[in-house]
């Protein structure tokens, strides 16, 4: 059975915090931070919207585009590390709130790649035949763990959502291939104790050769050549780092989604609220071959290649 998008739906908060804001706050500059990062503006949650919010704004989208009810859903998965509450899951909750009784529920833990682990988890229940529509949500509130005080941190990230309804598609369409991975020497390297503490050379160095190699691998594990990719779906950390992968695939620069200048890091989300905004822009089109690719915390990486439509 393949397995694919139906339909996809993104939250953002409204509050907009630029570079320029930051530059009043701590010891940064506007040009410090879009040499190195590519970043200019990021979303920041109010106190009272948490994750659990974002996730059921954005996913109330999701169920609408895709033409799914909530309780025709078998299963949500929510990718985050920056949950409401250790427990009850954001999952559970977001169960709640959209009113999806028959659907089991579970969090990813897998920081910026939790998305992409999320979509492969989600594809191999449905592909099993046990159930036909997956709730697949990456969703961070990364403002309540951020040291407002750390430039090296502060300037990164933003808070965001985005959901997607998985399910059955036509032969041909659908996830083609997947790679996950994890090596856990480097977990040091990005953390959270109090507050969100990141090595930034080695995150770097880690990060550009891993890109690269994932989005690779899933290109000829799908059996297709670089020349068949029509557009890429970086994690949105770091320009000089997606650069890195879409060099890698010999893409030029407009077959590759750059949104973090709008958004900054918003790990888990990231991938979602690029590939969404992709699509409104009407840069995706039924059977175009895409490369979703992510790194994060752990360190762990993930890819995927599929033909959109379904």
């Amino acid at each position: 059975m393949q397995v694919g998008i139906w339909g996809m739906g993104t939250y953002v908060p409204e509050n907009v915090v630029t570079n320029h804001d930051l530059e009043k706050r701590i010891d940064t500059s506007d040009e410090w931070i879009r040499t190195r990062t590519g970043i200019e503006e990021r979303r920041i949650a109010p106190d009272d919207i948490d994750t659990s919010h974002m996730s059921y704004y954005a996913s109330k989208k999701a169920l609408e585009n895709a033409g799914v009810k909530a309780e025709d859903l078998d299963m949500i998965i929510v990718a985050t590390v920056t949950p409401d509450h250790s427990f009850p899951s954001v999952s559970s909750m977001l169960q709640k709130q959209l009113g999806a009784t028959k659907a089991s529920a579970m969090d990813v833990s897998a920081a910026c790649a939790g998305y992409i682990y999320g979509l492969v988890t989600a594809k191999q229940f449905i592909q099993t035949g046990d159930f036909k529509h997956v709730l697949v949500v990456g969703t961070e509130k990364l403002s309540k763990v951020v040291d407002w005080e750390d430039r090296n941190t502060a300037v990164l990230f933003g808070d965001g959502s985005g959901a997607t309804v998985l399910g059955p598609v036509q032969d041909g369409r659908g996830f083609l291939s997947f790679e996950l991975g994890s090596d856990g020497s480097g977990g040091a390297h990005i953390r959270m104790d109090e507050f969100l503490h990141m090595n930034g050379r080695e995150v770097f160095k880690f990060a550009v050769r891993q890109m690269g190699e994932s989005s690779m691998n899933v290109v000829r594990k799908a059996g297709l050549d670089k020349e068949d990719v029509d557009f890429l779906i970086p994690h949105q950390a770091n320009i000089r780092i997606m650069e890195s992968a879409r060099q890698r695939l010999e893409l030029p620069e407009h077959k590759m989604s750059k949104t973090v200048n709008k958004f900054g890091n918003t790990s888990s989300a990231s991938i979602p609220l690029s590939l969404m905004y992709e699509l409104e822009q009407g840069k995706i089109k039924d059977d175009d071959v895409l490369v979703l690719v992510g790194f994060g915390a752990g360190l762990v990486w993930g890819a995927v290649a599929l033909r959109w439509g379904k």
